[in-house]
């Protein structure tokens, strides 16, 4: 299910098409490159990873010397860039997915960041910030007033939505509740017209059964991660 007229190959570049469309408000553009706010998300992206302009363009964004995280299939830095870090991410769209799941789940808000931010910090699902919940719409469960597992929205462009921080709180493991956090966020973008899709770490094997598990398929399994900065 996908909006009519979209297609997933803008999948194949979603950080600039994000940046660029739905999420701009919450980026900043020079030319043919674009950041999300720092304290929204870390993510970088440029129209063209080809482009000699766009990296250009991206080196002006960033300034001398700080660096910036891409996200898209087969990058190559252009000269005078050094790779920080690099590892590879299986990017994957919901298919047949399993129905909403039967669990009580609160809507989070700006009030709960705190506690999301712990959470986080337990669990390490990836990139949050102080606002990254202005990317989307996050899920909780709480057991006893706690916060033990959430889910939200992150990168969104025309037609898709990605599902992300998807976590767990370590003694709560083992009762299914990120493929339940998970199930009920993509319920919720392909209610309103949306297909959802997600990002796993090559390496993170039980992440990538339990989505496989719940309905999601691979679409590319050459999303470059690079942390990239001008210089040596």
């Amino acid at each position: 299910m996908t909006s009519a007229g979209t297609t997933t190959d803008v999948l194949d570049n979603v950080g600039w098409h994000a940046i660029s469309g739905p999420q701009s408000a919450l980026a900043d553009r020079v030319g043919l490159a674009g950041r999300y706010h720092l304290d929204v998300a870390p993510f970088a992206a440029i129209a063209d990873p080809t482009s000699d302009e766009a990296w250009r363009d991206l080196a002006t964004l960033t300034g001398a010397g700080h660096p910036a995280v891409l996200f898209a299939p087969n990058l190559e830095p252009r000269t005078g860039w050094s790779v920080v870090r690099h590892f590879n991410c299986l990017q994957l769209v919901a298919g047949e997915i399993g129905e909403p799941p039967d669990i009580d789940l609160v809507d989070l808000g700006p009030d709960d960041v705190p506690e999301m931010l712990e959470l986080v910090a337990a669990t390490r699902p990836g990139p949050f910030s102080d606002r990254t919940i202005e990317m989307g719409r996050y899920l909780g469960h709480h057991v006893d007033g706690r916060l033990v597992a959430m889910a939200g929205e992150r990168m969104r462009c025309a037609g898709f939505t990605e599902v992300s921080a998807v976590c767990t709180a370590p003694d709560m493991r083992g009762r299914g509740l990120g493929g339940m956090l998970t199930l009920a966020v993509s319920h919720h973008i392909r209610s309103r017209g949306d297909e959802a899709f997600l990002h796993v770490a090559e390496d993170n094997t039980n992440a990538l059964r339990l989505y496989l598990d719940i309905g999601f398929t691979v679409r590319r399994d050459d999303i470059d991660v690079l942390i990239v900065r001008e210089g040596s």
